[in-house]
């Protein structure tokens, strides 16, 4: 089966009026994914709190203890200009990371074969000890690092086709050889980073992949990467275990950036990368909501992808 992750307490994080990052967002996927009967054929899990051991997998204590000391009583406390905290938005974060990690849980123990995590708020732009970009704790990264310490897996393929760079990522894992770091996206554009000459550091050099497209990209592009770039690389590094930072804030309809996917494009994406976790990851595959805000593109390619994954799961 696939697994899904959401909630409604995913609502409760507040962003304020005409944030982009906001709780409609998981309202409209919920609705396409019933509309198009999806709904009642996947294996809903329920999620639970991280733990702040396992936040500190990634985030150091002093970091976790400064995002819950920093939620105000009552309305907004702004980190930057981008990223806001609302009363419940610590606890929401914490079951943010924990639905993920749930979901990571249930694949490998076999009780789905994929899953997808519609979770909020996002995590590809949290680095160690810097909230930014609408992202409070690194849901991907952290779910990186638990698989690794309760499974035993020493390769981590994590490709992040959100339309910004994940500059969280790619500086948690930039030293680290197990975690393959793999990023499309739109440069220039926010936060500034991912580009081709961003290779890794250290003994992680050559483990992070950076495909930086021009304004304007569509599918072609796209295509060419993975064909090009992306899937010798997967060949090469024979991932044990396949996360994705899904964000579908490339779709053209998308309002804050300029490139030309569609619905269709995201659907193909996914099945290009359910084959490679298929090949050498025993189907093990994690997709984890990133950016996406135009609510129709976001709820259309949403569903778009777990049709694939349906489908790849029997």
């Amino acid at each position: 089966m696939t697994g899904f992750v959401s909630d409604p307490r995913y609502l409760e994080h507040l962003t304020g009026p005409g944030h982009p990052e906001r709780p409609e967002r998981l309202q409209a996927i919920w609705q396409e994914l019933q509309q198009r009967s999806l709904w009642q054929r996947l294996l809903h899990l329920a999620p639970r709190p991280a733990t702040e051991q396992e936040l500190t997998l990634v985030h150091p204590p002093e970091y976790v203890h400064f995002l819950r000391r920093s939620v105000p009583a009552h309305g907004l406390v702004w980190i930057d200009p981008d990223t806001a905290l609302s009363s419940a938005s610590y606890e929401v974060a914490r079951l943010a990371v924990g639905g993920v990690l749930r979901a990571a849980e249930a694949i490998l123990a076999g009780e789905c074969r994929n899953a997808f995590c519609a979770i909020r708020p996002p995590g590809h732009h949290a680095e160690r000890a810097h909230a930014m970009g609408f992202c409070l704790f690194n849901n991907v990264a952290i779910a990186a690092r638990f698989v690794q310490r309760h499974a035993g897996l020493e390769r981590i393929l994590i490709l992040d086709w959100d339309v910004h760079h994940g500059n969280g990522t790619q500086h948690i894992f930039e030293e680290d050889p197990t975690v393959y770091y793999i990023s499309l996206h739109q440069f220039p554009l926010y936060p500034g980073t991912g580009r081709a000459e961003e290779r890794g550091r250290g003994a992680g050099l050559g483990y992070t992949l950076n495909i930086p497209l021009p304004p304007g990209s569509g599918e072609e592009a796209y295509r060419r990467a993975f064909a090009e770039q992306i899937a010798p690389a997967v060949e090469r590094f024979a991932p044990q275990f396949v996360l994705i930072s899904a964000g579908f804030d490339a779709h053209r309809d998308d309002p804050l950036a300029s490139m030309r996917l569609t619905e269709e494009s995201f659907r193909w994406m996914c099945r290009e990368v359910l084959t490679w976790a298929e090949t050498f990851a025993h189907g093990r595959c994690l997709a984890v909501l990133e950016g996406g805000y135009h609510l129709e593109a976001l709820a259309g390619s949403v569903a778009a992808c777990i049709e694939e994954m349906l489908a790849a799961a029997q």
